[in-house]
């Protein structure tokens, strides 16, 4: 059965680095915004059709061999059937409890802000348990297929599910790329910060925060898990409001000015380095 984990930056550094899956992304991000409510909505599985939870395109296609980040939501009382996948993929909880483990495990429902890691090949089910649940899903290949147990295989990875209380947040002082003066805090989630090797991070704005963030590599992605935040690639564009689960990718160099009300969490995909400063 699988056991929370305690993220620290020995485990990132050591378990994620023979992963299987791909290290890099040749995919450029460009300056984009999907909105919460502009999320366009399918069925992750169509041959289910509403037996399957529903999934919502943030960037990339899920049914071609390339990266792709996606929403999923599941009804209260899912439960899928033991399946596997052809491909890893990485989840951040954002709204309910959601369980990911295999057939015979006693339940560990994550709550919203809660991580977990899929191998592929692993069997396994995925169950939710409140009346909303929605998870955004991370995959680095494609296409995300599910397939029979049967045909389960080990790629060399291993699972992972954090529950959020158990995530570490370091703040500032820690971390190079945080400026100094901001209250801004970080939980490493996976990858390597290698140069040009993808990463992964969660972020935590407090509220009132107003300043930046700069993209410094080929690719930058980011998902707001909780809260929300006004956002504008220019001062002179109109500002846009991005709430959970909305996304924003940035251009290499570009920048992202950036504003919160109350405390807000962002998973950040990069391929390379950014920098978050405050006014």
């Amino acid at each position: 059965m699988k056991k929370y984990i305690l993220i620290a930056i020995a485990i990132v550094a050591g378990s994620f680095a023979n992963a299987q899956t791909p290290t890099t992304d040749d995919i450029k991000s460009v300056n984009e915004v999907v909105t919460a409510d502009n999320v366009e909505w399918g069925w992750l599985n169509p041959l289910r059709g509403d037996k399957s939870p529903a999934a919502g395109k943030l960037w990339g296609d899920r049914t071609k061999n390339e990266p792709a980040g996606f929403l999923v939501k599941f009804k209260k009382g899912f439960s899928s059937p033991p399946h596997i996948h052809n491909i890893t993929y990485r989840g951040v909880v954002i709204k309910g409890l959601l369980h990911n483990d295999d057939e015979n495990a006693e339940k560990q429902w994550l709550p919203a802000g809660s991580y977990w890691q899929q191998p592929a090949g692993e069997a396994h089910i995925t169950a939710a348990d409140d009346n909303e649940n929605m998870a955004f899903l991370d995959i680095q290949e494609g296409p995300y297929l599910v397939k029979p147990t049967s045909e389960a295989f080990d790629n060399g990875e291993r699972p992972v599910n954090v529950d959020k209380t158990n995530l570490v947040w370091l703040n500032a002082n820690d971390i190079q790329w945080i400026a100094s003066k901001s209250n801004v805090q970080t939980a490493f989630l996976w990858g390597s910060h290698e140069k040009n090797q993808l990463r992964a991070s969660l972020i935590k704005l407090p509220a009132g925060f107003k300043g930046k963030i700069k993209n410094l590599s080929p690719n930058f992605r980011a998902v707001v898990i909780s809260g929300g935040i006004s956002h504008q690639f220019s001062k002179k564009e109109d500002k846009k409001e991005l709430n959970a689960p909305s996304y924003f990718g940035a251009e290499e160099n570009g920048t992202s000015f950036i504003s919160a009300e109350k405390e807000t969490v962002i998973y950040i995909r990069s391929n390379g380095n950014y920098k978050v400063t405050s006014k």
